[in-house]
This record gives C-alpha cells, sequence and structure tokens, in this order.
C-alpha cells in the first residue's frame, strides 16, 4: 500500500520563461534537497520542474518496491515534459539525482548544461555488490539510513530512517554504465564539491571532470557535507548556480 506524501517530498513545478530547469534529489531523500534552489531558479524565470521520484517521499516500504529503472524513467518523463514546453533545458542533480542526470543525457539530446552537486558516478568497488548479496541472502533487507549528512547545526534532511538494500543494489549496478556515459557529456557542466563527504567520496567529482567531454567548473564547498543544499554553503551554491545558467542561456 502507497502512503501518503510527506509535505517534504511534494513535487515542485513553476511555469516561467522559455528555459527550463530539471532538478533531481537523491536517493532515499526527497525534493526538500532541491526546493529552495528550485524556487531561486523560478524566481530567476526559469521554468522548473523538481520531481519526486517513485518510492520516495513517502516509506521505505514503497522505495523497497522501486529500483533505478523506475527512477530513470520518471526523470525521462520529467524532462520531456520541460522540454515540450522550453526551448532548452539544464538539468541539475544531488548524490542520485547527478548520476540520474547522466544517464539522461545519454538518452536525450540537447541539454543546454549540467550541474552536478556531490555526484555519484563511480562504482565504489565489486566488494560492495557482494556485500549486498550476502546481506538479501541472509535475510537483511534493510540497513542504516544514509541520510542527513549534513554539518549545518540543527539543519535535517528528510529522509527514511533505512536504506533498502535491493534498491541500492540497483543503484551501484546502474552507475558501473553511468560513468562509462560521461564520455558522452560534451556540453559545460558546473561541478559543485564538499571538502568532507561522509557519503559519496571525493574521487567521483575526479572522475567527472577527467571522462567529460565537455568543459566542467568545479567551485569546493569548504563548509557542507554531502547534503550540501541544506548545508552552509548553500547560498553559495545559489549564487553559483544561478550565474553559470545565466551564462549557460546566453550563450
Amino acid at each position: 500500500m502507497t502512503c501518503a506524501v510527506m509535505p517534504e517530498g511534494e513535487p515542485f513545478f513553476s511555469s516561467g520563461g522559455p528555459n527550463g530547469v530539471l532538478l533531481l534529489h537523491g536517493f532515499t531523500s526527497t525534493t526538500s534537497t532541491v526546493v529552495d534552489l528550485a524556487r531561486s531558479c523560478a524566481a530567476a524565470g526559469y521554468t522548473v520542474s523538481a520531481p519526486r521520484l517513485p518510492g520516495h517521499g513517502t516509506s521505505v516500504e514503497d522505495l523497497m518496491r522501486t529500483g533505478w529503472s523506475d527512477w530513470a524513467a520518471a526523470t525521462e518523463a520529467a524532462f520531456d515534459e520541460l522540454a515540450g514546453s522550453c526551448e532548452r533545458v539544464a538539468v541539475l542533480g544531488l548524490s542520485m539525482g547527478a548520476t540520474l542526470a547522466v544517464h539522461l543525457g545519454a538518452r536525450r539530446s540537447g541539454i543546454a548544461a549540467f550541474v552536478f552537486i556531490n555526484p555519484y558516478v563511480k562504482h565504489q568497488g565489486e566488494e560492495w555488490d557482494e556485500l549486498a548479496r550476502t546481506l538479501l541472502e541472509a535475510g537483511v533487507v534493510t540497513y542504516d539510513s544514509i541520510g542527513s549528512d549534513v554539518k549545518k547545526e540543527g539543519a535535517k534532511e528528510s529522509s527514511y530512517a533505512q536504506t533498502p538494500i535491493a534498491s541500492a543494489a540497483t543503484l551501484l549496478e546502474a552507475v558501473k554504465t553511468v560513468n562509462d556515459q560521461l564520455r558522452l557529456i560534451t556540453v559545460p557542466s558546473l561541478l559543485l564539491s564538499s571538502t568532507e563527504d561522509h557519503v559519496v567520496e571525493l574521487d567521483n567529482g575526479d572522475e567527472l571532470i577527467a571522462k567529460s567531454r565537455g568543459s566542467v567548473e568545479r567551485v569546493w564547498l569548504e563548509n557542507s557535507y554531502h547534503v550540501a543544499t541544506l548545508d552552509n554553503d548553500a547560498p553559495l551554491i545559489e549564487s553559483s548556480t544561478l550565474a553559470f545558467l545565466a551564462r549557460r542561456f546566453a550563450a
């Protein structure tokens, strides 16, 4: 049974000008991590969409019934809807949202630019796949939450208290393909990287720079952890993103 959507998990859409921005949240999280940035993009005159990915923003049981193919399909549908009313679209992704953004770039042409915030684009190693298999075979279906990696005092991410292992395993498998798809990126990207991240290793950003065929502008976030959009560097993320988008849409 599908649970009601959390107040923090509602999708966001704002109709604006001919240029669109698609914002994608991370695994086990909600649109609350990107909604402030979405509102800033809307205030700048863009048409903005921040969809709720399947299984997210309701209950961990809902997420257990979904996987990579569901999240990728929802991302493509949201992009197609936005592209249907916009001349150009930029795509922003946080964590797994960035994984989905790269995959989207391999399946849809005409993306104007990318903004990646602490992206997950590099597989951690086969031992992670083996660990997931071992746990599932032992009947363990969830492990501890990966949410709320935030440095800011009092800030908390709206995310699940557990992480479903089977769903996570589909992401582990998908990122291998996504890593190869990095070479298909030919447009400019903005990369926002926290100097301390307890969820995604810093070399994910290095991997993106090394394999992308488009230019990559990197901004370091020195006072934030993984969920940087809710952290101390949120104003820097906003100003850097809006300045980058303005340059790209003017090009």
